[in-house]
């Protein structure tokens, strides 16, 4: 079993292909001790082929996962020492909370008095205490997301996985919940792969973005520097709300400019007719005809429309990209 000197969570050129179809192609990915890098990207695009990956759920095509600079190929996910929080919490309705956090631990064969000291420190951990009697069917979905939580963190693991864990929740108690689930994941000794397809999600829990498409992985970074220096195209587009103006303005290049960056200005190089506006509370989203196609523009909520509206830009705002490859391009 071949290992090397690096610490935490390292993927080296992982592949996964079924029926002559390439689901994960060459994953080169690094997680540090404590760090939780957010797997994010469209439906396919090969998250949850990675975490199946790590957790040695799916066998590798190619390429090697190792852990603190260990080889885990050919271990069992048991042996890999691995907790992974899926979309369903799967929680055995029949048993209470402590009963669901507590079975785990009896099928490994610890003591009682050890179920119970990890089991009662757990459920402080996440709040849970007074629910410890309750039922799932009695639990609330963030409180029964926490269970699920707990349990896996019962297991002591070596590197937790989180595979869209909070898609099942209304969009107000996911904003809730992030903060939550950052203080209770990161910056403890395991490596975390958080997989997810919502970008604030992303932004919100993760140190640094994967961003995969088709499974080839785009770009990693922070999140500002995904944001502020595009990979590519498909970096740029899939990046931002709302959506970054992409448009073909000379031979050979496309141009992007994000909303926020577009200003109403009298001396703007672009005439305009307003077409739409939606608010955004302190904020309006402007919807423009132009020569160049349609230009949306983020602006104050209390910014006047000139009767003949003109857009600018300031230049070092310009993204500029290869219209057939996508790539980067120099501005």
């Amino acid at each position: 079993m071949s290992s090397s000197s690096g610490a935490g969570l390292e993927l080296r050129q992982l592949c996964r292909e079924v029926g002559g179809r390439c689901l994960l192609d060459r994953l080169d990915l690094q997680v540090a001790p404590g760090e939780c890098v957010a797997l994010l990207g469209p439906s396919g695009c090969g998250k949850s082929t990675t975490l199946r990956l790590v957790a040695g759920l799916d066998p590798a095509s190619g390429g090697q996962v190792l852990l603190d600079g260990v080889d885990l190929s050919g271990r069992s996910p048991g042996e890999r020492q691995v907790a992974m929080v899926f979309q369903s919490y799967a929680l055995y309705p029949h048993l209470s909370v402590e009963g669901n956090l507590d079975l785990g631990l009896k099928v490994r064969g610890m003591a009682p008095r050890e179920r119970q000291r990890r089991i009662d420190a757990t459920l402080e951990l996440l709040q849970l205490g007074e629910l410890r009697q309750r039922r799932p069917a009695q639990l609330s979905g963030g409180q029964r997301q926490r269970v699920a939580l707990a349990r896996a963190l019962l297991r002591q693991p070596r590197i937790v996985l989180l595979d869209e864990p909070m898609s099942n929740l209304d969009a107000q108690l996911r904003e809730d919940l992030r903060p939550e689930l950052r203080r209770l994941l990161c910056g403890r000794e395991q490596p975390v792969i958080y997989v997810t397809h919502d970008q604030q999600e992303a932004v919100g829990m993760a140190d640094r973005i994967a961003l995969l498409e088709a499974g080839r992985l785009q770009q990693v970074g922070s999140p500002r520097d995904l944001y502020t220096n595009p990979a590519n195209r498909f970096v740029a587009s899939f990046l931002g709300r709302p959506a970054i103006n992409l448009l073909t303005i000379e031979p050979g290049r496309q141009l992007g400019l994000r909303p926020e960056h577009l200003r109403l200005d009298d001396d703007g190089a672009v005439a305009a007719r307003l077409l739409r506006k939606e608010w955004w509370g302190h904020q309006q989203l402007l919807w423009f005809d132009s020569p160049w196609g349609t230009l949306r523009v983020l602006t104050t909520a209390e910014a006047p429309m000139p009767p003949e509206p003109r857009l600018g830009w300031q230049r070092q705002h310009e993204l500029w990209f290869d219209p057939e490859s996508g790539a980067r391009l120099a501005a």
